[in-house]
């Protein structure tokens, strides 16, 4: 890639040296490029001494940077940053470098900002850059992630997004029960293969059923053996699945607690739910919301394209069945 401001490519360079060695003028060459005679130099020069190597892009930046923070005081930031847990302001004046300073060396260390630690341990307490390391299990059934989504249902003959704000909202009239939908999910770490039912309840017995079902989907395309079930820490999954994990032999694995981004997969798998197939149209009736989440599935198994896959959907990852 280029540098932003920078006139010329790698090809137009290799351009200028093709002209030159069919005996353009150095000044033409650079009427025709559009650019000064001693840029046209610079790279015949650089062509000469270090042949096509010489045309590719370098890095702006300095050999040399005498003003540049010393190692040591660098340390010194980041030590004071562990064991005291303050802002620049007070970190700079501290140890004599200008407060603007302090920012740039802890972005250069990886530390986490203020604001994702605990004010008393300095643990890690929130999700970003810093702890959040992507990771994908080697093979399908390795590693499946299960959560539950809750959806608010669809009143008769529609919501708001349906008839308007001016119709009224169903929430305000007590009367009128709606309730809600607990959508199950299931997905597959390697390859994202993914599984989704719309129950009643968020019991364990649901669940529990939720999962044989779940199962006997992935054997279907492909996915024989789960070797890990990853849950949160909810009373159903803690207490309820462990005979249906014992009979197929799946290994239960918990999140730390309140530590949502550890099952993030099917919590991102949640996010799409909700913004591609529960609320992408205005639904006139619960049971046409229930109805289209099967072809949704079923498109976003085989047709969807997974940023996470390189564009391909989860069938990619799988043998054909």
């Amino acid at each position: 890639m280029s540098h932003r401001n920078a006139r010329t490519t790698v090809h137009g360079r290799r351009l200028i040296v093709e002209r030159h060695r069919a005996g353009w003028p150095q000044s033409h060459i650079a009427a025709a490029m559009g650019v000064s005679r001693k840029c046209i130099k610079t790279w015949i020069d650089r062509h000469a001494a270090e042949g096509e190597a010489g045309l590719v892009d370098r890095s702006s930046r300095p050999h040399r940077m005498p003003t540049r923070t010393s190692s040591a005081v660098e340390d010194r930031i980041v030590a004071l940053r562990r064991e005291q847990r303050r802002g620049p302001d007070w970190i700079g004046p501290e140890l004599g470098v200008p407060a603007r300073t302090v920012p740039r060396v802890l972005r250069r260390h990886a530390m986490p900002y203020l604001c994702e630690l605990d004010p008393l341990t300095g643990a890690v307490i929130r999700a970003s850059k810093t702890t959040a390391t992507r990771y994908e299990r080697d093979r399908p059934g390795e590693l499946v992630h299960m959560d539950v989504k809750k959806l608010g249902r669809i009143p008769a003959g529609g919501g708001w997004k349906a008839r308007g704000r001016a119709a009224g909202s169903s929430a305000r009239n007590r009367s009128v029960p709606v309730g809600f939908d607990y959508v199950h999910s299931m997905v597959d770490d390697h390859s994202r293969l993914a599984y989704s039912e719309i129950l009643a309840d968020e019991k364990g017995v649901t669940c529990a059923g939720f999962l044989t079902r779940a199962i006997a989907y992935f054997a279907d395309h492909g996915i024989d053996r789960i070797e890990r079930l990853m849950t949160d820490n909810a009373w159903a999954y803690q207490h309820s699945l462990r005979a249906v994990c014992a009979d197929h032999a799946i290994t239960q694995k918990f999140i730390k607690p309140h530590c949502p981004w550890q099952n993030g997969k099917v919590e991102r798998l949640n996010r799409t739910l909700a913004t591609e197939w529960a609320y992408r149209h205005p639904y006139t009736s619960n049971a046409e919301r229930t109805a289209a989440l099967a072809p949704w599935l079923e498109n976003y198994n085989t047709d969807r394209r997974h940023s996470a896959l390189g564009g391909h959907p989860p069938i990619s990852r799988l043998s054909p069945t």
